[in-house]
């Protein structure tokens, strides 16, 4: 294992530069002098127990900079990120490389939440019902069966034949609810288990970010003796914890737990005598109930304040019913615990379903903001904490332990406390690190004159109309993204018309498909809104055109945020510049940096809002994207795909005038 002084932050830096390792036995590695000081600031606050927020520009090389420090502490680290598919590129591609580099003797391991690992007890549960399957589900569970005799990990990831979204999932893994624990006929052999096992004994454990929230927030999991005992909590892709974080402090209740524990009650009712009998009529009640209350939300808006369920009769009605019923099963099967593990672990999860329930519809906090979403076949239940800063700082107190956030997207305009108050950071060390990347000389930022004010009932039109001779320039190539789904389901409608290059429009296929499919077509146009804002790669000439229709603001009539606006300007804080406005810029920096993805790459942003340029506030949004020249001329755009010099780039830093107005 290489040697260095773990005082000295700078010999961490060193093994990153010209003269270090990596630059010597990785092909194409490129020594940047911004992941060597990311590099030496993680292991200063790894080894002073500090927090420290990390931005680090697009291509900074920040996956390096924390796991290099992170394997030569000789603490335990865990590292968390925001998505699976992070976890396992971090685990299976970049771990071992810098492993390998660093000749580090340190076990590592990788850990998801229950959900993702195959259930052999629900398996062979579910291969005993098989004869009410359809003849693709039957044909997934063939699969499933097959993969489950040669899978070591038991991760569902390492099957691709069965899809991500096939409801079969759920019937063949488990969650905290119905695991039968240490009573399990398969414990010997759970893949869980195992996965547990292997983290307990490492020094370095890759999660992801519901997992650590899941088990540091509720000890959902069953991973409480793992996490805790580090010296050290690495996030990456930061900008996800606030919200997510929102999440796993909430309490909540769906109309699926509920359903799901009526057919687990029925399923465990098998070879207990007498059980069945005593359980189907107060099941099928419940599942009748759950119908009928979904029925009765119908009119109500998709989410929204749980007092719009309390003004409805029939919906208040309902969800008394649905608490009485669910009184009356735990109740039952309270009767029935003590024949069989399986019909003990009903009872415990119908107890705490009523005892949530009830909490979330008779005992509204001040504390806590109550409200409702609705799903076509379902719905669920919410109190979520107003503030989320005590809760999380308690958590990081407990933990003792160093804490680095870092991600490309946790600045406004250069400055931390949006991000560091949602967490409740006090003082932190932060640091900022531009993207490596010539952004003056690949990139051009288009601001479109003309537009109207983005209410108007044809802004999408128009906005089409401006991105046209944009996407004829560039011969298509280009990711069109949309605040909205009903603006991406009618520029998609318009497009068909009108362009002659592939579209590929968010819906019609699996993420994954659209984007593989996107960088194969050469020239394709793709529609996308939310979840294509993020975490989307496409380097190459497949992409040189990202267009962002609006100012990703946050949803008005989310309750949640409506909540704390209200308190933020109770404590004397302009709710719309202290938080709507920073949200929304670093959603729009997170769209943004979709463009650049290589040293190579070149291309242009169209930001179509006219509030950039009409509103004063347009500046903080500008000033919290990466520098580039910007124009409000087509031509500019033609010259740059033409190779010619773009007349904006005379100045690659100097702002457009912004016209006053607040608002």
């Amino acid at each position: 294992m290489i040697e260095f002084d773990d005082t000295q932050p700078d010999s961490v830096a060193a093994l990153l530069g010209a003269d270090g390792p990596f630059a010597r036995e990785l092909p194409n590695f490129a020594p940047r002098a911004a992941q060597q000081a990311m590099a030496a600031a993680v292991a200063e606050a790894i080894a002073g127990r500090e927090t420290l927020i990390a931005e680090a520009g697009t291509g900074t090389g920040k996956t390096y900079a924390y796991l290099v420090p992170a394997l030569l502490s000789g603490e335990r680290v865990i590292v968390s990120t925001g998505t699976k598919a992070l976890q396992d590129q971090l685990y299976f591609r970049d771990l071992p490389k810098v492993r390998s580099v660093l000749d580090a003797r340190v076990k590592t391991a990788l850990l998801k939440g229950r959900a993702n690992y195959l259930c052999l007890y629900r398996l062979d549960q579910t291969v005993r019902e098989g004869a009410s399957f359809d003849k693709a589900q039957a044909a997934q569970l063939a699969t499933i069966r097959a993969w489950s005799a040669r899978t070591r990990r038991g991760d569902r990831m390492e099957l691709a034949e069965v899809p991500e979204e096939s409801r079969l999932w759920p019937r063949v893994t488990s969650t905290p609810e119905n695991c039968l624990g240490v009573e399990c006929p398969f414990y010997d052999d759970c893949h869980v288990v195992k996965a547990r096992r292997e983290a307990q004994e490492a020094q370095l454990v890759v999660v992801n970010h519901h997992l650590l929230f899941a088990d540091l927030a509720l000890k959902q999991e069953g991973f409480g003796e793992i996490l805790p005992g580090a010296s050290a909590f690495i996030l990456d892709e930061a900008h996800q914890v606030p919200e997510l974080a929102g999440q796993f402090f909430s309490q909540s209740v769906s109309a699926r737990q509920l359903a799901e524990l009526a057919q687990d009650a029925l399923r465990e009712c098998s070879g207990v005598t007498g059980a069945i009998g005593l359980l189907l009529e107060p099941v099928e009640a419940l599942q009748d109930a759950l119908k009928r209350l979904r029925l009765a939300m119908d009119p109500l808006p998709s989410r929204g304040a749980f007092g719009a369920l309390e003004a409805v009769d029939t919906v208040r009605e309902g969800l008394h019913e649905v608490g009485e019923l669910l009184a009356t099963l735990a109740d039952l099967l309270a009767s029935q615990a003590e024949r069989s593990r399986g019909l003990a672990n009903a009872h415990e999860r119908a107890a705490l379903l009523a005892e949530r329930l009830e909490r979330i519809v008779e005992r509204g906090s001040e504390r806590d903001v109550r409200w409702y979403e609705l799903f076509p076949r379902g719905f669920a239940l919410y109190a979520t904490p107003l503030d989320l800063a005590a809760p999380l700082r308690a958590m990081r107190e407990r933990s003792g332990a160093a804490w680095v956030f870092t991600s490309a997207t946790l600045s406004v305009a250069g400055r931390f406390e949006h991000f560091a108050r949602q967490l409740g950071l006090d003082e932190p060390q932060a640091l900022l690190l531009e993207s490596p990347f010539d952004y003056a000389r690949q990139a051009l930022c288009y601001l479109p004159e003309g537009l109207p004010d983005p209410a108007a009932r044809d802004y999408t039109e128009r906005v089409l109309d401006a991105v046209l001779p944009v996407l004829q320039a560039s011969n298509g190539r280009a990711f069109l993204l949309f605040t909205s789904h009903r603006a991406l389901r009618r520029a998609a409608e318009l497009l068909r018309a009108r362009v002659p290059w592939p579209l590929f429009v968010q819906g019609t296929a699996p993420r994954h498909q659209l984007l593989e499919e996107f960088r194969h077509s050469g020239h394709g146009v793709l529609l996308g809104a939310a979840s294509f804002w993020e975490g989307v790669d496409v380097a190459g000439d497949a992409l040189s055109v990202v267009v962002i229709d609006k100012l990703p603001f946050a949803a008005p009539d989310d309750p949640v945020l409506v909540a704390r606006l209200e308190a933020l300007e109770q404590q004397g804080i302009n709710p719309f510049m202290g938080w709507q406005v920073p949200a929304a810029a670093i959603a729009l920096k997170q769209g943004a940096g979709r463009l650049i993805r290589s040293v190579t790459d070149r291309g242009v942003l169209v930001l179509c809002d006219p509030r950039l340029t009409g509103k004063n506030y347009g500046k903080l949004f500008l000033a919290s994207l990466p520098a580039m020249p910007r124009t409000r001329a087509l031509a500019d755009v033609q010259a740059f795909f033409g190779n010619a010099l773009p007349r904006a780039a005379i100045d690659p830093l100097s702002p457009i005038a912004c016209d006053g107005g607040e608002g």
